[in-house]
Parts: structure tokens; sequence; C-alpha cells
């Protein structure tokens, strides 16, 4: 009896919590890797909870989870394996942050913002496509 009142009551929390909750990033480089691994893993729950929320980078992820979705299986299990490899790390500013990043799968350096917005350092998307600060 003890056991179905538990299970009955977590089954009661998980439904009412709708969403997966994740720890909010302390630093800019937290945000930009955990916004990094998460899209390489194909979590993009996760990656949009470390993304600056804008139209235009939620368009961004929307293609690129699509993309990811027609890949292959081997290819996406490849990059759910991979490593992340911290190239540089710029502060630009006290609420900007651009980190040069590979992976080990595909080895090509890519960019991502990480800016700071009322104390949550988030993902700016965009920039990894155009670059401009």
């Amino acid at each position: 009896m003890k056991y179905l009142i538990l299970f009955a009551s977590l089954v009661i929390v998980s439904c009412n919590s709708g969403k997966r909750q994740f720890p909010k990033a302390e630093n800019a480089l937290d945000a930009g890797r955990e916004f990094i691994d998460a899209t390489l893993k194909g979590d993009f729950e996760k990656a949009d909870f470390y993304m600056l929320a804008d139209e235009e980078n939620k368009k961004l992820l929307q293609q690129y989870q699509t993309k990811y979705n027609t890949q292959s299986k081997q290819d996406q299990f490849a990059l759910k394996q991979s490593v992340i490899n911290i190239l540089e790390v710029n502060d630009v500013s006290e609420k900007e942050t651009i980190i040069i990043y590979s992976n080990s799968f595909n080895k090509v350096a890519h960019k991502i913002k990480v800016v700071n917005m009322n104390g949550n350092w988030l993902a700016d998307f965009k920039y990894t496509f155009d670059g401009n600060l």
C-alpha cells in the first residue's frame, strides 16, 4: 500500500510539472556549453531553455532541429557521443562573450555569442550564422 501511494504521488507530480527543469547557467561558459551540448545531443527543449528567446533564434533552432532530424542515425549517434572542444573564449563585455568551439565529430570551428539578459546567461544562436556583434 505504501508503494502504491508513493507511485501515485510521483505520477501526479510528474504530470503537473509539464516541462523539464534545467539549472540556471552561472556564467557565459556554462550557458554556451549547455546550449552546444543540447544541440549536439538533439535535446532541443534544453537548447531552447539556454537560448535567448527571440523570433530569429527560435526560427534558426527549428531549422537546425529539422536538419538534425534528417541526418542518419549513425551521424546523430556520433554527434551525441562527441566532445565539445572550447577553442577560445572572448569576453566582449561584462554582458557578452563569444565562444569559439568545435566538436570531436566534425572538428569544424563554430562560434556562439552568449549574453547576460537580466541576470540570465543565454546563447544568441543567430550570431553563429551572421557573426555581427
